[in-house]
């Protein structure tokens, strides 16, 4: 069993806010591969399903941000799962929007949500930071955070939550390096990668096969509304209270 923890904090009045982007992506990922329905459990909401042929749980702590752990760790302790095997979902402030980068250990960067998962798990699980940017000053973080997606963003959000799902089975299987390429490919605008070699020690190599094409058919949009409305639109759609 793979656990994949998304963070963010529960409710209609955060639902859209950057620090959800956790929230987001894991809904993404249910949606996309088909997971069982969202039930109540370790203290949050949960769904089970498979990623690359790999067991998997996906869980969304209704603890709020601060005490992700707990929800996290009553599901390890459960299912007894290796550290190794839990991937946490987050938002990155240290890097650019449409950037997402894997990660084992390490510090939280004043992160509470990961703050809390590693005082109840151990700091050995691994995560994976999609980044939202920075709004430039320390004293302006708590609320750009806690606001939600400007307009502008709806263009890279959406399509974001997109190859992060679709490439969710690499992270079932290990495979960070080509988790992180195929996102990469799939959201780097025209003409950014070519020519770049493959990162060094295989971190985030832009240079990459493309990904397959996905196989799993997307919403059709109604007319006038952006990306991101349309995901949040699903993930209302999916939510159980």
């Amino acid at each position: 069993m793979k656990l994949l923890v998304g963070l963010g904090n529960p409710g209609a009045k955060y639902a859209r806010n950057r620090h959800n982007v956790g929230f987001m992506a894991v809904d993404r990922i249910a949606e996309a591969h088909g997971f069982d329905a969202w039930r109540k459990r370790f203290q949050g909401e949960a769904a089970e399903g498979r990623l690359g042929g790999e067991k998997c749980l996906l869980l969304k702590p209704m603890t709020y941000m601060n005490e992700s752990g707990r929800s996290a760790g009553e599901a390890v302790r459960f299912y007894k799962i290796p550290l190794e095997d839990v991937v946490v979902l987050h938002d990155e402030l240290d890097l650019k929007p449409r950037k997402v980068r894997v990660k084992t250990g390490g510090g939280v960067a004043g992160h509470n949500g990961l703050k809390s998962v590693g005082a109840h798990i151990g700091n050995g699980f691994r995560r994976v930071r999609i980044g939202i940017g920075h709004p430039g000053r320390k004293d302006l973080v708590h609320g750009y955070v806690l606001r939600d997606f400007a307009k502008a963003d709806q263009e890279w959000v959406a399509p974001l939550l997109d190859a992060i799902a679709d490439a969710a089975p690499r992270l079932a299987q290990g495979d960070d390096a080509n988790f992180m390429n195929e996102v990469a490919r799939a959201v780097a605008p025209a003409g950014e990668l070519d020519g770049k070699k493959p990162a060094a020690g295989g971190s985030a190599s832009d240079a990459s096969p493309a990904p397959a094409e996905r196989a799993v058919a997307k919403p059709e949009r109604s007319a006038g509304e952006g990306p991101l409305a349309q995901m949040l639109k699903r993930w209302r759609g999916t939510r159980r209270d």
